[in-house]
């Protein structure tokens, strides 16, 4: 029997993939945890049975989330997934948006998260995704990362709201919109 746990961590320290061992608080295992986060929304989103060009994206998504994790966990492996990142990828995810937005109705007003339970957990995913964002710009400023993956982040939680959009117009529910309080 394999045992998941190893006890190498219990003194508040763990190991990155180059084998260092840092504190469970930096800003890489930061990174790293947020990212996870992302990928476990996503897939809860999944299982509230999102419709079918949202599920095969968000998988595709979810892979990609574990190389980006993999980057950072292996500082010395740059590039190992640089494909995933590269601009054909941001453009064949800037055309998914187009042809999701399509079948939108303009957006004029500021929306409130929310709608169905899927489109729900995508808007709950999209913010955590700007935080993981956040996290990554933080890295690159005291370490060289790879710039393409700032650029996929930005795209997939653009992403993420046209999916949550798109969801809601899916499943007929309709999008509360915003107005500020007198």
């Amino acid at each position: 029997m394999t045992r998941i746990y190893t006890r190498t961590g219990d003194d508040g320290q763990t190991s990155m993939g180059d084998g260092n061992r840092v504190r469970k608080d930096t800003l890489p295992l930061e990174v790293c945890g947020t990212l996870d986060e992302l990928n476990s929304l996503l897939g809860v989103a999944i299982s509230e049975g999102v419709v079918s060009p949202v599920h095969r994206s968000l998988v595709v998504i979810q892979s990609d989330l574990f190389g980006i994790g993999a980057e950072i966990a292996y500082p010395k492996s740059r590039n190992v997934f640089a494909s995933h990142f590269s601009p054909d990828r941001i453009r064949a995810m800037e055309k998914e948006m187009d042809d999701l937005t399509e079948s939108l109705l303009p957006l004029k007003n500021f929306i409130l998260p929310g709608g169905s339970r899927s489109a729900a957990m995508l808007h709950l995913a999209r913010a955590v995704c700007r935080r993981a964002e956040r996290l990554l710009v933080r890295l690159a400023s005291d370490r060289d990362i790879n710039p393409s993956l700032l650029i996929y982040m930005n795209r997939v939680s653009d992403l993420l709201f046209v999916m949550a959009r798109y969801e809601n117009m899916r499943k007929e529910t309709a999008e509360t919109i915003w107005k500020p309080l007198p």
